[in-house]
C-alpha cells in the first residue's frame, strides 16, 4: 500500500536520493527544500504524486504553515523525514559567532521546531513515524566538528525524550545515524577560517585529509537509503539504526569505552548518594 511521506532537505544528498526511491516504489512525497527548481525534473516524472514546499527550517512561522498545507493537501502523512543540515568545520574557537548560531539554528533548532509543528498533526490522525537523519556525529566525536556534534547529539537527546512522551499516541521515531558516506556532505560543509595554532593538532590533521581526499568513505548513498527505507517499513523498528561499517564500528568501540570508563569508576559514582542511602 502507498504511503505518504514529508521530507525537509531533498535538494541534494540522501534527502533527494530518498524522494527518488519512494516516488519510482509508488508512494507520495511532500518534499521540502529552501530554493526552487532543484526537484524540478521528479516533478515532471511523477507528477502530482510529489508535492514541493519551499521553506527554510530556520524560518519557523513559514515552516509551520507549510506543514499544515502539507498535511491538509494529502489528508494524511504516514512517515516523517527530518533531514535538513549541514556541517560546520573547524576547531571551536576558529567558528564566527554567526557560523554557530547558523549551525544551531538550522541542525537543532530547525528540526525541533519542524518535529514540533508535525505532532499535533500526527496526534490528530492517530498516529505516524519520524524519522530523524542524524550521524554516526550523534554518538562519537571528531575533531573539528565540535559544533556539528554539538547539534547532533543535541537532537539525539530531544528525539528519545520527546519519543517517551508521544508513544501513547501511535506516534514513534528512528533515530538514522549514517558514518561518512559518498554525497556531496564535504562540498557543502561551512568552514571556519584557518589559524596557524592549530596546524599541528587532531584539528590540523583531519583538515589536512579532508583537503587531500585521503579519508575513507566507505558508505554508499543508494545502500544508505534503502536501509532507512527497509527500516522504516518495519512494523517495529529500532529507536536508532548505525548506518555503514565505520558509523559501526566506531560508535560500538565508542559505547565500549563509556561502559568501561562507567564500571571503572563506580565506587565515585556510589559515593555521591546520601549516606543513608547507599549501597
Amino acid at each position: 500500500m502507498a504511503k505518504t511521506w514529508l521530507i525537509t532537505g531533498t535538494s541534494t544528498g540522501l534527502g533527494r536520493l530518498l524522494t527518488e526511491r519512494l516516488l519510482e516504489r509508488g508512494d507520495r512525497v511532500i518534499a521540502t527544500l529552501r530554493r526552487k527548481g532543484s526537484l524540478d525534473d521528479l516533478l515532471a516524472l511523477h507528477g502530482d504524486r510529489l508535492q514541493i514546499l519551499t521553506f527554510d527550517v530556520t524560518d519557523t512561522p513559514t515552516m509551520r504553515d507549510a506543514v499544515s498545507q502539507a498535511f491538509t493537501t494529502f489528508g494524511r502523512v504516514d512517515v516523517v523525514v527530518s533531514n535538513a543540515g549541514y556541517g560546520l568545520f573547524g576547531a571551536a574557537e576558529e567558528a564566527s559567532d554567526e557560523q554557530i548560531e547558523r549551525q544551531i539554528a538550522t541542525n537543532l533548532t530547525g528540526s525541533i521546531q519542524f518535529l514540533r509543528a508535525v505532532l499535533p498533526h500526527l496526534r490528530e490522525q492517530g498516529g505516524g513515524r519520524i524519522v530523524q537523519v542524524s550521524s554516526e556525529g550523534g554518538q562519537i566525536a571528531y575533531p573539528s566538528f565540535s559544533l556539528y556534534h554539538a547539534t547532533k547529539w543535541g537532537i539525539e537527546g530531544f528525539v528519545e525524550s520527546v519519543a517517551k512522551e508521544v508513544s501513547p499516541f501511535g506516534i514513534d521515531f528512528i533515530i538514522a545515524e549514517p558514518g561518512p558516506t559518498a554525497t556531496h556532505f564535504a562540498e557543502g560543509l561551512d568552514r571556519t577560517p584557518t589559524t596557524p595554532i592549530y596546524e599541528d593538532t587532531p584539528a590540523g590533521d583531519l583538515r589536512r585529509a579532508l583537503a587531500s581526499g585521503d579519508l575513507a568513505i566507505k558508505g554508499d548513498a543508494g545502500n544508505t537509503v534503502d536501509a532507512i527505507i527497509n527500516i522504516t517499513d518495519m512494523p517495529n523498528p529500532p529507536l536508532r539504526i548505525t548506518l555503514g561499517s565505520t558509523a559501526y564500528d566506531s560508535i560500538s568501540n565508542a559505547l565500549k569505552e563509556r561502559l568501561e570508563s562507567l564500571e571503572a569508576y563506580k565506587e565515585v559514582a556510589l559515593s555521591a548518594d546520601r549516606d543513608e542511602t547507599r549501597r
